[in-house]
């Protein structure tokens, strides 16, 4: 090992170029931390060695925005568009023979009622952004909203794919002897 460092004056020379070559790759990483250096500059007249201190960056704060921006006035509009749909989706749902298994039927079965509890879920939605925007949870006061309509956006999507359970309106059952007939009302 002594033999690597036979020349102890370049020693210095190379951990000053290991440091830089460090410093540069950790700079161009997006995920590396960033750190801040300060030169302090000595009143004294020796110029020869400056002390440099390194302070970890701070974190950049996300800025503060009203509740009602237009991020956030897209994102209830987007929540309460989503929930109309499920709303509209769950009955067309029903209609075609197939049940609710989330919800009581007590409740899905009475217009009123179901139209309340979708417009009860769009506003626990903007309640819980509030809060995460009144405690600066700025970023979850968004992903609330985003989540929400993810969900809803699933469930719509599912209720439309579920097939019917009873034959269309107009179309007689048949059997291999019988010929296709429609009824017309």
């Amino acid at each position: 090992m002594h033999l690597m460092y036979r020349n102890s004056s370049r020693v210095p020379l190379l951990t000053s170029i290991l440091a830089l070559g460090i410093g540069l790759v950790a700079g161009t990483h997006a995920d590396a931390q960033q750190l801040k250096l300060c030169e302090s500059v000595s009143s004294s007249a020796n110029s020869a060695a400056a002390p440099v201190s390194v302070e970890p960056a701070r974190k950049p704060e996300i800025p503060a925005h009203r509740f009602w921006d237009r991020t956030n006035v897209l994102l209830f509009s987007g929540v309460s568009v989503f929930r109309g749909l499920d709303y509209a989706s769950t009955r067309n749902m029903q209609a075609r023979g197939r049940e609710e298994i989330l919800l009581p039927d007590d409740v899905v079965n009475n217009s009123a009622g179901f139209a309340g509890l979708e417009a009860a879920g769009s506003a626990t939605s903007v309640g819980l952004s509030y809060w995460m925007h009144r405690t600066d949870h700025h970023k979850l006061e968004r992903w609330v909203s985003i989540a929400h309509i993810s969900v809803t956006a699933v469930g719509v999507a599912r209720n439309y794919a579920l097939k019917s359970k009873h034959p269309p309106l107009g179309v007689r059952s048949f059997n291999s002897n019988q010929r296709l007939s429609l009824d017309v009302y």
